[in-house]
Formats: structure tokens, C-alpha cells, sequence
């Protein structure tokens, strides 16, 4: 097996003594090593192999992003996404997004895109496991907006996120069956966008993972 963990580099060098068996390994890294930003389960496996298997296990939430104006926070809610489980992430509006933040864990999503709002509320009408539709929760601390806090997020749903700054366009406000606010206590009138994104997707991951 491979050696530990270099201090000077992230991940691990190459595979040292026999190569082990199994079609989900990639060879080139057992040869130069992995340097990946993945779990250490999946060290040396290939790319195909890691969103084959994450697809066993993959959750029922959804995340969806208005890209109206490229905003730099979208990499960040996908990183997360990828890391609570995300079953994929939709973006709205460009096609085009920034991608820095989500640190290549984009790669092992599986990404939608929808060119507007109607595209996608056409998507969820029967995106369900059995073909009936999923509904639209919205986030964002808007006049009439219920508690996240409170709420029984469904399974099956699509978290959506607005853009920083002026968060969820009026048609995605309309579209969504619930908008939901994260209460804060502090001075501040917001939180930013992925850091918003974060705590929603893990409400989710709380009700519907360790509270069954």
C-alpha cells in the first residue's frame, strides 16, 4: 500500500508493492500518486468509480443557483453540496459559472443547467422518484418568509439559493412552494450566500439523515 501522507504535498505519493485488484483503480495515479482534494476511501480510485459509487448513496435533496451575474459564491455552495450528498446541483440563468470555489468537487456532481426560472420549475414538476413532482424551497430572509428552524424540510426537494447580494429574483419567489429564512441574532440584515447554503443543506442532513 501506499505510503503515508507527504507533509510537503496533499494527498498521497504512488502505490508501493503489488498493484491491488479491482477495475475501480486507476493506474496512472497508483503509478505518480494522488493528489486529489477526495475522502481518503477513495485514494487511487478512478473518476468514474468515485460518482458511480456516490451514486449509491447520494441524498434526495436537490441544490439549484440563479447565475444571473456570475457570482463568486456559487463554487462554494457546490463544494458543499458535494459534501452533504447532494442527489445534483442545477444552475440558473448563465450557463457559465464560477467555478474556483467549488475546488473540482463540481466534477463529481451531476450538474443541470436551466437557461431560466420555468425551465426549472418544468424540471421539478417531474423530477420525483416516481415520476410526481418535487417542490421548490427557497432561502432567503424575505417579508413573509417561515423559520428554517422550524420547518419540516420534505425529502424530496430543490434547496435554491439567489445570488449574493440580492438574493432570489422575484420569479424564483414566486415559483418556490416555501420560502424559508435562517433567524439570526446578531446587528447584521444578512449572511453570505454559501454560508447560508451550508446551514440549509445540513437542516436537511439533521432531519432526514440522523433524525430519520
Amino acid at each position: 500500500m501506499s505510503d503515508l501522507h507527504d507533509v510537503h504535498q496533499p494527498g498521497i505519493g504512488p502505490w508501493v508493492g503489488d498493484l491491488p485488484a479491482g477495475d475501480h483503480w486507476d493506474l496512472e495515479l497508483l503509478a505518480g500518486g494522488d493528489r486529489r482534494n477526495v475522502e481518503d476511501r477513495y485514494r487511487y480510485w478512478s473518476h468514474d468509480a468515485i460518482v458511480a459509487d456516490l451514486d449509491t448513496t447520494r441524498h434526495d435533496f436537490h441544490v439549484a443557483v440563479e447565475n444571473w451575474g456570475h457570482d463568486f459564491n456559487i463554487g462554494s455552495v457546490i463544494r458543499t453540496a458535494n459534501a452533504m450528498g447532494a442527489k445534483a446541483f442545477h444552475i440558473v440563468g448563465r450557463r457559465r459559472w464560477n467555478r474556483r470555489g467549488a475546488m473540482v468537487t463540481d466534477r463529481y456532481q451531476h450538474e443541470h443547467h436551466h437557461r431560466d426560472v420555468a425551465d426549472l420549475v418544468a424540471w421539478a414538476a417531474t423530477a420525483g422518484g416516481d415520476g410526481h413532482g418535487i417542490p421548490l424551497v427557497g432561502i432567503d430572509n424575505l417579508p413573509g418568509s417561515r423559520a428554517l428552524e422550524t420547518q419540516d424540510l420534505p425529502r424530496e426537494c430543490v434547496l435554491v439559493f439567489g445570488q449574493e447580494g440580492p438574493g432570489l429574483s422575484p420569479e424564483m419567489q414566486r415559483a418556490c412552494d416555501v420560502v424559508l429564512h435562517i433567524t439570526q441574532f446578531g446587528s447584521t440584515r444578512s449572511i453570505n450566500a454559501g454560508a447560508a447554503a451550508a446551514i440549509a443543506m445540513h437542516a436537511w442532513v439533521r432531519r432526514h439523515v440522523f433524525e430519520g
